[in-house]
């Protein structure tokens, strides 16, 4: 089916966003969205962006006006200070990118910072953007810490306009409220506009929340993979993964009491999966074991070591 050309469909927020160049989609493209500011456990999401533009081609194809939708004093950017004068500065950029795949299929990737304000204006941009040109499918990215252990394979929590989107997947939750987010949004008003929309939020064990986490990203990818049908390089990540579960498991088998909370989380990790219903997770009581932040602590520390010890070796 041919789309109408760029102009016909009113672009009554164009002056939140400009159209740089007219990308080569079709009906029925895929849009992934993966916005920083919200909760990014492990760097998953903003992981998973970094890869996909440094293995992928791709080029821009719309900007949006960060000075109407960022508060840079909740957020200060950071500018570059040299003995005496102002030497560079960190714009924050919010882009929609058009990327081909592996197979040279293309695709649009927003990603940048997370909207301050105006959460309405741009979640209707967005929708602007997919009826402009053809988006059949949205898919949003996120990552949230979640008592697990990291020697078990990635969960993931699955969220879509329509349950048939994400019918393979199990339910974890039941209803409760929780802060909202620009992305949730986004999938939310498409849904109210009969667009099929979905999302990924990879569970990254909350010991490792606050390092980067490359497994947790590949997790990521491998749904984005499954669930739109587009080619990416998704083992392309696992050297870094397994570089980095190395060095966790390394630094764990120091702990006694790291390998406690591990183990812990490993019995009731194996006796959920071992359920034929496992639709509501249940609380996991880790007792007085030490905190995920502890721990991460700890792995920082020993992460700074070893980078002194090649730095003197």
């Amino acid at each position: 089916m041919d789309l109408p050309p760029c102009g016909v469909i009113p672009a009554v927020n164009a002056e939140l966003y400009r159209i740089k160049t007219e990308p080569s989609t079709r009906a029925g493209t895929v849009l992934v969205h993966a916005l920083t500011g919200f909760v990014d456990a492990g760097q998953a999401g903003h992981l998973a962006v970094a890869h996909l533009l440094a293995n992928l081609e791709h080029r821009v194809v719309a900007t949006f006006d960060v000075d109407q939708l960022l508060d840079y004093r909740s957020r200060r950017p950071a500018m570059i200070f040299d003995e005496d004068r102002w030497a560079g500065y960190e714009r924050p950029e919010l882009v929609l990118y058009e990327v081909r795949d592996r197979a040279g299929t293309p695709f649009l990737l927003l990603t940048g910072p997370e909207p301050d304000l105006q959460w309405e204006r741009f979640a209707e941009a967005v929708r602007e953007l997919v009826e402009r040109f053809g988006v059949g499918l949205t898919v949003g990215l996120g990552a949230v810490p979640m008592a697990v252990p990291h020697t078990r394979p990635a969960t993931v929590t699955a969220h879509a306009t329509r349950r048939e989107l994400i019918s393979g997947y199990q339910r974890w939750f039941t209803t409760m409220q929780v802060p909202g987010h620009a992305g949730a949004l986004v999938e939310f008003r498409l849904g109210e506009t009969g667009h099929d929309a979905m999302g990924f939020a990879v569970h990254v064990p909350h010991y490792l929340a606050r390092i980067e986490y490359p497994e947790s990203a590949r997790g990521l990818l491998e749904h984005l993979t499954r669930s739109s049908g587009l080619d990416l390089p998704v083992e392309a990540l696992r050297p870094a993964a397994q570089r980095v579960l190395a060095e966790i498991n390394e630094q764990i088998a120091r702990s006694p009491e790291s390998m406690s909370v591990v183990a812990g989380l490993e019995a009731q990790f194996d006796a959920l999966a071992s359920k034929s219903d496992r639709r509501p997770l249940p609380s996991i009581d880790v007792g007085s074991l030490p905190s995920g932040d502890e721990i991460a602590a700890e792995f920082e520390q020993f992460l700074a070591e070893q980078d002194d010890g090649q730095a003197e070796s």
